[in-house]
């Protein structure tokens, strides 16, 4: 028989077994298409963007809006806003929300609007989440746009549509999600359905949406009674792409100011140190209101024609949600 500490024990090690092969199925279940999804240097202020079991998990309806300006300077750089929006049910069991989205590169423009539903689990040191997701997406691109190049006529070109052409694409995702008040784990699938990227009349799909696959963790330590250490790290997966991980490590004062540096992977095969160094800084101006920017130093060939890239983000939680339990939205 086991007591009540090791039984404890014993449930949070079958979480996190289970946490671990969802995150061993993400690397299974990628498709055989580039990545495609954009990404935030400040995902730490933005984790529901990327797993929808996050909704709710801050036990407080949470507001945030953010900002980024990919490779300034470069023409056609992608450029993203985001607004998203979650809050807790029944004294934290239940979490919903719901974000829009708006992505630039090139002559590609998408505008994804996203539905998301967590059901978490309560345990002594921390809740386990299950969450589903329910997304359309809106593509459009302007073929006549002067950029658009071909190697024939265009006129002659079936992979090409003359003028402007639009397509919704509807999907669904799914993610789990452990946070307590001192780490978090998740892993996640936030669109499984490979949908038909091409705008040609042609049976055979030229180009799919591809499965993208994360994993998140990170915890937060006590140095002193006045700073707090924060490491935490994503990666991002996609077949015949390569395994992109970012690595992020904070320096928490007072639990209102934060600074930090993150290491993104990737970028040019024959630079091979990495696609970025990003600095960070936040401020928690107020219990309920937070600033947050980063800078992105691009470490690729594409520095020789970028100032690197700009993130702005604000958070706004409203009010504590029932019950007596409140994990401080600053950390998990």
């Amino acid at each position: 028989m086991y007591n009540q500490k090791q039984l404890m024990h014993l449930i949070k090690l079958i979480i996190m077994k289970n946490i671990i092969s969802l995150a061993i199925v993400l690397f299974c279940f990628t498709a055989s298409e580039a990545q495609q999804e954009q990404q935030y240097t400040q995902f730490m202020f933005n984790k529901m963007s990327f797993n929808p079991a996050v909704a709710g998990s801050s036990n407080a309806s949470c507001l945030t809006v953010l900002n980024r300006s990919q490779w300034i300077g470069f023409d056609g750089a992608p450029n993203a806003q985001l607004v998203t929006f979650n809050m807790p049910f029944m004294n934290g069991r239940v979490g919903a929300g719901g974000q829009i989205s708006r992505q630039s590169i090139g002559v590609d423009r998408r505008v994804t609007m996203d539905a998301v539903y967590a059901y978490r689990i309560p345990f002594a040191t921390g809740s386990l989440a299950l969450g589903l997701q329910a997304s359309v997406r809106y593509r459009g691109i302007n073929f006549n746009d002067p950029r658009v190049i071909s190697t024939t006529p265009l006129s002659q070109d079936n992979a090409i549509q003359p003028g402007f052409q639009s397509k919704l694409l509807p999907n669904v995702g799914f993610g789990a999600y452990y946070n307590s008040e001192t780490y978090y784990l998740g892993a996640s699938i936030p669109r499984v359905i490979k949908n038909n990227l091409g705008f040609g009349e042609g049976t055979t799909p030229l180009s799919r949406e591809a499965i993208h696959g994360y994993f998140m963790g990170g915890i937060v330590m006590t140095l002193t009674d006045k700073l707090k250490l924060q490491p935490q790290t994503m990666i991002k997966i996609a077949a015949n792409s390569p395994t992109v991980g970012e690595a992020n490590v904070n320096l928490i004062y007072m639990d209102k100011f934060t600074t930090g540096l993150t290491y993104r992977s990737g970028g040019s095969s024959k630079v091979g140190i990495g696609e970025a160094l990003c600095v960070l800084f936040s401020v928690q101006a107020t219990d309920k209101f937070l600033l947050g920017m980063s800078y992105d130093y691009t470490m690729s060939e594409l520095r020789n024609n970028s100032t690197g890239s700009f993130e702005l983000a604000l958070r706004y939680c409203f009010k504590k949600a029932e019950g007596n339990q409140y994990v401080n939205p600053r950390f998990f």
